[in-house]
């Protein structure tokens, strides 16, 4: 089922999507140029103006396909909302699973979804726009609970109606790609938290790519599915990586090839519209990422350490955790120069295994360790 009007998939200028939509990419774009507060600013508001899509349809959806195959457990993402709240609305049993930062799964009441709770020490927004941004993401919360109610109250008085939106998850349990870190805040007491540590299998790289990067000492350059477009800050990073001798430099930059064709030029420097990160994670020394937490996991998995720059959404809560885990270094992407970037490079490349007990410990879980603990949940 689709269940969302946006895209999250491959390179997201190129998703067919509608007009609105791709005016809301390059507005977002153009906020996270402005720095961390304008972009999640940004996000928020435009959560606010449509809390929910098209959730009579979604409704409709769930239920059909319920009558249809009756399932005995659903995992639906926890920030899909409109499928979360079609579930809750139909009584049916489901499992949450947290894509993203574990602080996706909202328990306090200082807890406001789009608002970090921790921040890198790169990034630090001043406390005039941190209040700015605490009363936005206020407005939200208050939006989509009323949202919720009003759903409820049309298509299913009878159900409960979740004090806060955003705190709904499934009162069983929550598959949560990331590591159980011992400083992350609390989550929902009366459900089981299921950790995966990554949700990776292994790929295996194929030829012509094993020519370009054997013997190579490779760092690999990849800011996700939306945030390749910022092809500023490619270049900036690709700039800094070379001033490090014997370093090959490989960038996925999605639609903005045509960008950075100068810098392909080098003979130490690739740049593809997609590249194959997992499969490419074994045989490079570092990686520069945006905090996306597939790429956080997948590194911690692979034993690469990372250059962090995070733009929005969750990143700055995992760019955080990469610093305090000691996997990582995070620059502010609108601030750092190349001798910046060159200098965090540095500083990762020279350590050997610097976070290898982290490393073993996120191996020894993953996704079939986790799938055989929720099903011992389930079963109970």
């Amino acid at each position: 089922m689709r269940t969302t009007r946006d895209s999250n998939s491959g390179i997201a200028e190129r998703t067919e999507q509608d007009d609105r939509s791709a005016r809301n990419l390059t507005d977002f774009l153009d906020a996270t140029r402005e720095g961390a507060v304008p972009a999640l600013l940004a996000q928020t508001r435009r959560r606010r103006a449509e809390p929910l899509a098209a959730p009579g349809q979604v409704l409709h959806d769930v239920r059909e396909l319920h009558e249809r195959l009756r399932p005995d457990w659903y995992v639906v993402d926890q920030i899909d909302y409109a499928t979360t709240l079609a579930l809750h609305a139909l009584d049916l049993p489901f499992v949450s699973y947290v894509t993203g930062h574990p602080t996706y799964l909202v328990t306090r009441d200082d807890q406001f979804f789009g608002l970090p709770q921790a921040w890198p020490s790169a990034v630090r927004p001043s406390q005039e726009d941190l209040a700015e941004l605490a009363a936005e993401v206020r407005l939200t919360d208050h939006a989509f609970t009323a949202a919720y109610e009003r759903f409820l109250h049309d298509h299913a008085p009878a159900r409960p109606v979740p004090a806060r939106a955003f705190a709904l998850t499934s009162p069983h349990a929550a598959v949560v790609n990331y590591p159980e870190f011992p400083w992350l805040p609390p989550l929902p007491p009366r459900q089981e938290q299921v950790f995966l540590g990554h949700c990776t299998a292994p790929e295996e790289l194929d030829d012509a790519w094993l020519d370009r990067v054997r013997g190579r000492r490779v760092l690999l350059v990849a800011l996700g599915t939306f945030l390749s477009a910022r092809h500023d800050v490619l270049r900036t990073v690709v700039q800094g990586a070379l001033r490090i001798p014997d370093l090959t430099v490989v960038v996925a930059a999605g639609g903005r090839v045509r960008e950075l064709a100068d810098l392909a030029t080098d003979p130490r420097v690739v740049v593809e519209s997609v590249v194959p990160q997992r499969a490419l994670l074994p045989h490079v020394a570092a990686m520069v990422h945006h905090g996306g937490n597939n790429s956080f996991t997948e590194c911690l998995e692979a034993g690469v350490p990372a250059v962090v720059l995070p733009f929005s959404s969750d990143q700055f809560g995992i760019a955080h955790d990469a610093e305090r885990a000691g996997a990582g270094v995070c620059l502010d992407p609108n601030a750092a120069t190349p001798e910046d970037v060159a200098e965090a490079l540095r500083t990762v490349l020279e350590k050997p295994e610097p976070f290898a007990d982290l490393r073993d410990a996120v191996r020894a879980a993953g996704p079939a360790r986790g799938a055989a603990r929720l099903l011992e949940v389930l079963a109970r």
